[in-house]
């Protein structure tokens, strides 16, 4: 418990400055509204390489003998913690050998190879990857760098709450995502060494839970599997190395949905432009389940590398879940003028059509029922209602059906 000092953490933020950028707090008027407190954001997607990672792989590299460094880095990662240790490695000229998960996404795994290091897949997740990537390390000699249970890496990413405390000395909570926990040990040993008052609360996906068990159990323990589409922090197991910081300095654990990390997207895309990763959304989502007010509170939004097909993905089903697009079916008589009938009402509505199926043969007999499935937009569920309402009074039963683009 010695080894992340204060005079680690300052020799670290000065180190890191070559690489990582200082992330300004940006102020949500949207969420501060939403939740009563003052909420900043801690943009950490903003980094070079898209993630707060390039801190911790940067000082830990930084920390290797030449000798260490030449027999050539290796690591396992998602992708974030890849892209800082393919970045860092190529700064110090040294090979970079990265273990990614197959799941991983293709933006991820492009940008790693841009930075020149040698990419190998395999596993469905992270532990899977690290775990062939130790086996590869043996069988080399490389020096491998872990993404999160190691107290070095741990301390480049604690540099985050020294900006954090820099700007807004008085924050009173920091949420902080959490994977395997080297993020939240380096923000939270620091920030307590700072300001004991300060609460850090760790905020982890329901399908991967990994530290919240640990925690309840006393002890690391490793989760049967890691399902989540927070893709970055989609570990079974968290660091033994690092459990004893989390044990000491975390003052809680949240865990958010999947389904609140797609409504969390929208928000962030809408209320502030901007590309948040999933794992990064976590803390925003986090907000609204922390039961304070007046309080300044920073999330921190650990990454943005996402690819195009999970944003598509992610806006699609963020607009159903908002009832912004919804679809129905209803039942008409197979005669000239019925569709426009129904077209029109959903026009004097204001809703707008973007897709019809007509099914003429759901009934023996068209002239009793065709069906019609109707594809539409609306401006949430108040508008949505009003739609079906209206539908309703001019005769027509609607049915829904799952929506898709």
């Amino acid at each position: 418990m010695e080894m992340l000092t204060l005079e680690a953490f300052e020799e670290a933020s000065e180190c890191v400055k070559k690489v990582a950028q200082e992330t300004k707090l940006i102020y949500s008027e949207y969420f501060s509204v939403q939740t009563g407190n003052k909420v900043f954001l801690k943009a950490e997607n903003m980094q070079v390489t898209g993630a707060y990672k390039i801190r911790g792989a940067y000082y830990k590299i930084s920390t290797l003998s030449e000798e260490e460094r030449a027999k050539g880095l290796i690591t396992a990662s998602a992708g974030n913690h890849a892209q800082g240790v393919a970045y860092a490695a190529k700064a110090y000229g040294c090979k970079a050998v990265i273990v990614m998960p197959e799941t991983t996404p293709l933006i991820k795994v492009n940008r790693t190879k841009g930075y020149g290091a040698e990419v190998v897949l395999h596993g469905d997740v992270y532990d899977e990857a690290c775990e062939y990537a130790y086996k590869l390390a043996e069988e080399n000699g490389y020096t491998f760098i872990h993404p999160f249970d190691d107290p070095a890496v741990a301390t480049g990413q604690g540099t985050i709450a020294m900006e954090i405390v820099k700007e807004l000395p008085l924050v009173d909570y920091i949420l902080v995502p959490i994977g395997g926990g080297g993020l939240a040990t380096g923000v939270s040993t620091l920030a307590k060494l700072l300001n004991p008052k300060i609460k850090v609360i760790g905020v982890e996906p329901e399908g991967a839970a990994c530290m919240r068990e640990s925690l309840a159990a006393g002890q690391v323990v490793t989760l049967p599997s890691a399902n989540t589409i927070a893709d970055g922090t989609a570990v079974k197991t968290p660091g033994t190395n690092i459990f004893p910081y989390i044990q000491k300095n975390i003052d809680d654990i949240i865990t958010i949905s999947d389904d609140e990390l797609i409504v969390s997207f929208l928000d962030m895309v809408e209320n502030h432009k901007m590309i948040v990763e999933n794992s990064g959304l976590l803390t925003v989502a986090a907000l609204k389940h922390l039961n304070v007010r007046n309080k300044k509170i920073v999330s921190v939004l650990s990454g943005g590398n996402m690819d195009v097909i999970t944003m598509s993905s992610v806006v699609q089903h963020g607009l159903i879940q908002r009832d912004r697009i919804f679809t129905v079916s209803v039942l008409l008589p197979d005669r000239p003028g019925e569709l426009v009938r129904v077209a029109s009402i959903i026009a004097e509505q204001q809703g707008n059509v973007i897709r019809l199926d007509h099914n003429q043969f759901v009934s023996t007999n068209r002239n009793a029922a065709v069906e019609l499935t109707i594809t539409m937009e609306a401006f949430g569920t108040e508008h949505k209602n009003k739609i079906i309402k209206t539908l309703e009074e001019h005769g027509y039963t609607p049915v829904f059906k799952t929506a898709s683009l």
